[in-house]
């Protein structure tokens, strides 16, 4: 094989591997709290990490560089509880690009709360067929396929099935594993077993029809026709409050006000009084918690 034919060979075979990976993600681990202990396990974990999450294919989906998702993974460790063993927190987000501007639209803004996990100094962290190595592989896989399901939904009506239904079947291998915190939909609303039960849930497909008429009809039109984008969108709102219905919606309802609440009152900033009036007693009244940062439409 001559020289060339060898450069080119390596050049496709680097396109590959280019376009096998679909997240661009930034993962962090903050050990500030921890004094005394090996600092190094926390470097090679935040390493292993960040090879995991942005050389896994999680799909065969085959997306260019620009279309990798932008995301981060921020891991903050509250205790070594033994040499390998420690309790944290992680704080995950994604964002996506609008169409035809510069602005980005948070899709996934959530607090992971009850977050232990082993690790072993340099252990290197990867994903095999139906069977997981630690919990600590385990949620960063759950929420990376979450982060995928989010963002293809929004692309397309449905779209982003097959990423829950992997998110669930490492729901479901985790849940087996009674050591694992964070994972029984029984013990919380907030888990990770009880938030993929609500994103497969056939009675909230709704709401992930939602997902793709705010983004794809709503945001993704904002440059070419900013009034008709806006009134589809806020039009697409009132369905959250027939979803509210559903048991298991309120975690979603959770996850889309953390991502969506402001950017939703900065869009109806334009709207007229009465749309405001509107959107403004349905947001109150789906998140009681929230209402100051409601205000801007009562002007």
């Amino acid at each position: 094989m001559n020289k060339r034919l060898s450069i080119l060979v390596a050049f496709l075979a680097l396109a590959i591997h280019v376009q096998a990976q679909e997240l661009n993600a930034k993962v962090s681990v903050n050990s500030d709290r921890i004094q005394g202990t090996n600092r190094n396990v926390f470097t090679t974990m935040e390493k292993a990490l960040n090879q995991f999450v942005n050389t896994t294919r999680w799909s065969s989906s085959a997306l260019s560089v620009n279309e990798r998702i932008e995301c981060t993974f921020s891991i903050t460790i509250l205790e070594q509880l033994s040499e390998n063993n420690f309790r944290a927190e992680l704080f995950v987000q994604s964002r996506r690009p609008v169409y035809n501007s510069s602005y980005s639209t948070s899709l996934l803004n959530f607090r992971d709360t009850k977050f232990d996990f082993e690790y072993l100094e340099n252990a290197v962290i990867e994903m095999r067929q139906n069977t997981l190595g630690s919990n600590l592989e385990a949620t960063i896989a759950f929420y990376a396929n979450l982060i995928l399901a989010l963002d293809f939904d929004s692309f397309s009506p449905l779209g982003g099935s097959l990423f829950y239904r992997q998110a669930q079947n490492i729901s479901s291998l985790a849940q087996s594993n009674m050591g694992w915190s964070g994972w029984s939909a029984f013990d919380d609303n907030k888990s990770k077993g009880s938030i993929i039960n609500a994103w497969t849930d056939e009675s909230l497909k709704p709401f992930r029809e939602l997902l793709y008429t705010y983004h794809r009809k709503g945001l993704d039109e904002m440059a070419a026709n900013p009034d008709r984008a806006r009134t589809t969108l806020l039009n697409a709102l009132p369905a959250l409050k027939e979803l509210r219905q559903v048991r298991s919606s309120e975690i979603l309802l959770q996850m889309f006000g953390d991502a969506k609440l402001d950017e939703i009152v900065a869009i109806a900033e334009k709207a007229n009084k009465e749309e405001k009036k509107e959107l403004y007693d349905l947001l109150r009244n789906l998140y009681p918690t929230m209402s100051d940062r409601l205000e801007p439409l009562k002007k």
